[in-house]
């Protein structure tokens, strides 16, 4: 279980928005990249109510509630991004079939602490196929980053938290990635990749 408790919020620690570091963009773009990590990560999601709408104080309050949050488009684009991650998640099973599984999760990118990057397979077995996960927990535009994969072809990029549509600044790879027989990390192949400034992306194999 990947649980987000209310226990953070009316214990006075604070929300999920507030405890981001940066100015208000990159607060609620470290949400965004948050939670879409959360998502791509082993493990059922629960989150408290009101989350969804990246909230600046406890839902319960007049400067917290959701009507006030939605008159906004930052917590509006968060709520589109949850709404998508939760339609990608139900229709791929890559991202859940085997939670409990070691050979449902592969690690594609663990050692770029200077970045600040991480990337990470998620596999369901049989013939659906696999999603790649990279994520970018600094403020800097990465463009031509290697990204290793286990196959060469198209990978369609599913969620990027860096579109326009959630509040982000629009970059991004549009819309899908080409890997080719370049070997890395270990990995029979790898795509140079446009990786946004503190963003997670999500990308499945075609074909």
């Amino acid at each position: 279980m990947l649980p987000l408790s209310h226990d953070e919020v009316v214990h006075g620690k604070g929300t999920l928005l507030r405890k981001m570091s940066g100015d208000d963009w990159q607060k609620f773009a470290t949400l965004r990249a948050y939670y879409a990590f959360m998502w791509a990560y082993p493990g059922k999601k629960l989150l408290f109510m009101g989350q969804e709408f990246a909230p600046w104080r406890n839902g319960t309050t007049p400067a917290g509630s959701t009507g006030t949050c939605l008159d906004s488009a930052p917590h509006k684009g968060v709520q589109s991004l949850i709404r998508d991650l939760n339609r990608t998640y139900r229709d791929t099973p890559a991202l859940y079939a085997r939670d409990c599984e070691g050979h449902g999760f592969e690690w594609l990118i663990v050692d770029d602490a200077a970045n600040s990057v991480l990337a990470w397979l998620r596999m369901s077995g049989g013939n659906e196929p696999p999603v790649a996960v990279i994520s970018n927990f600094t403020p800097v535009l990465r463009e031509g980053y290697v990204l290793p994969l286990p196959r060469a072809g198209r990978w369609r990029e599913v969620i990027n938290t860096d579109a326009h549509d959630y509040g982000g600044s629009g970059k991004g790879n549009l819309g899908a990635i080409n890997a080719k027989n370049n070997p890395s990390h270990g990995k029979p192949a790898s795509a140079e990749i446009t990786l946004p400034p503190l963003a997670t992306l999500m990308f499945v194999l075609e074909g």
